[in-house]
């Protein structure tokens, strides 16, 4: 009988997706089938099955660890946050509908069937299920309906490791306090813990691992010490993103942290490059002036997003950026934000109406309510290089400067540049994640490109991840919770 075991956080950003990635890799290189499962994330970081459907990044990255491909099973509901107080429903990777925060409370139990199917689903392929949570059980107030941790796991049947993050402060507090506020039924599926992202001698929190088993009564299954290339994996939080370095690279390349900004791992490969300085550009900052290349990336809401841009004065940035010469690449929605207009006419995004863009390539979108995903394969025009990437989007987009496409997809165009060369636009994500492409890309806007063989180096850092789980997690014990 295939076994299921769940990780949760005591908070979130605790790192339960890198540890559930690197346990994935550590058992199924011991030769058992592993697949992960996470009932519901909350990301604008989508990753695009075969069959055209939407998970989060991090589900991808598990899969990818698992050696298995990306399943929609392995994530069933994806929450994309539209707005502050709204979110897109993604349920076996389609839309369903947006919502607010207090209408999702009332829609959550009718979601619970949806996952247990496709839980039950790859339980029947697999040999063990690795389940993430999200958030925290901790937050009791959202216990109700929850199908996200404890309302999953009793429903379920699974048992659960608490993870900690030390390097916050007040482990001991976050693991004991959580212990403190959970049910009698909750607290009865919690079978040890773990504490994850420390730094330095590990001995030194002997004394405070040993209380912590002593107060719960929980079993600690290991102190995981900071994993300094976790850094190299696909990030899901664009704050995870940073240059290989900063220090000595000569070529700055400028990305603008827009309020909605989606599929923003397009930008991990542009990341470990060595000669490459890569700037994540946060609300309040000016463009650098000696940036040479601003990417625009993709965004949950073009037009709210637009005037995010303009709220920043990076309007104004990108006027001189570009007199200076400068090259700029807009991905998806920094796309239709390079253009003359962009339409909305049944107001999909906000209330109908046509915004202007910011006017750099002669291009007009036009919002519609269907919603492409799917994987593609491309041929950049410029140096015929192959492009095997995605694209979820909606909005069409049409206008003279298409007639200089960005790429071509069986015969069909794909986005625009302009005469110069120098502003371009492409519906097309994980381009830079082909070496050949990218390293023509770079060289051609004046950079200097490594041999950076990316694939092989996401599946080295896996490998290296796993060897750090072995060392310091209770593998064995951990596989003998799972039931």
């Amino acid at each position: 009988m295939t076994r299921a075991i769940m990780i949760q956080g005591t908070g979130s950003n605790v790192g339960k997706s890198m540890l559930v990635a690197g346990l994935c890799r550590a058992i199924k290189n011991r030769d058992l089938k592993v697949a992960p499962f996470k009932p519901q994330n909350m990301s604008n970081n989508a990753a695009v099955t075969t069959a055209g459907q939407e998970i989060g990044r991090a589900q991808a990255l598990q899969a990818r660890a698992c050696g298995q491909i990306a399943d929609v099973r392995m994530n069933p509901i994806l929450l994309k946050p539209e707005s502050e107080i709204g979110s897109q429903v993604i349920v076996e990777g389609k839309r369903l509908t947006t919502v607010s925060a207090r209408d999702y409370a009332k829609l959550k139990p009718k979601l619970m069937k949806y996952v247990l199917s496709s839980f039950n689903s790859l339980k029947e392929h697999n040999d063990l299920v690795i389940v993430e949570g999200a958030g925290s059980p901790a937050e009791i107030n959202l216990r109700e309906g929850d199908i996200a941790n404890m309302g999953f796991a009793v429903e379920a049947e699974v048992p659960v490791i608490l993870c900690g993050d030390i390097d916050r402060g007040g482990v001991i507090a976050q693991i004991v306090g959580t212990q403190a506020v959970l049910d009698s039924v909750d607290r009865e599926l919690v079978k040890g813990f773990l504490i994850n992202k420390f730094r330095g001698d590990a001995s030194l929190f002997d004394e405070g691992y040993n209380s912590i088993e002593r107060m719960t009564k929980w079993k600690g299954l290991g102190v995981v010490p900071w994993f300094e290339s976790a850094w190299k994996l696909p990030a899901e939080d664009s704050m995870d993103i940073r240059s290989a370095n900063k220090n000595q690279a000569k070529f700055k390349v400028v990305c603008l942290c827009l309020s909605r900004m989606a599929n923003f791992d397009d930008l991990d490969p542009i990341s470990q490059e060595p000669n490459i300085d890569l700037v994540m550009l946060t609300a309040g900052n000016a463009i650098p002036g000696n940036a040479e290349l601003v990417i625009i990336p993709g965004t949950k809401s073009t037009i709210g997003d637009l005037k995010f841009l303009r709220e920043q004065k990076w309007d104004l940035d990108l006027a001189g950026h570009i007199n200076r010469g400068g090259y700029v690449l807009g991905i998806c929605g920094g796309y239709q934000i390079l253009g003359n207009t962009i339409s909305d006419p049944d107001g999909i995004e906000g209330p109908a109406g046509r915004t202007e863009g910011l006017g750099y390539l002669d291009v007009h979108t036009t919002m519609t309510a269907n919603k492409k995903v799917t994987p593609t394969t491309a041929v950049h025009l410029a140096s015929g290089a192959q492009i095997n990437g995605y694209e979820i989007h909606i909005g069409d987009t049409i206008g003279n400067d298409c007639t200089r496409p960005f790429a071509t997809s069986n015969g069909t165009p794909d986005g625009a540049i302009t005469f110069t060369g120098r502003i371009m636009g492409t519906y097309l994500h994980g381009l830079f994640s082909n070496n050949g492409f990218r390293q023509y890309f770079l060289q051609n806007i004046g950079a200097k490109p490594s041999n950076l063989d990316y694939d092989q180096e996401v599946e080295n850092i896996l490998d290296k991840l796993a060897d750090h789980m072995e060392k310091n997690v209770d593998i064995d014990t951990f596989i003998s919770i799972a039931r």
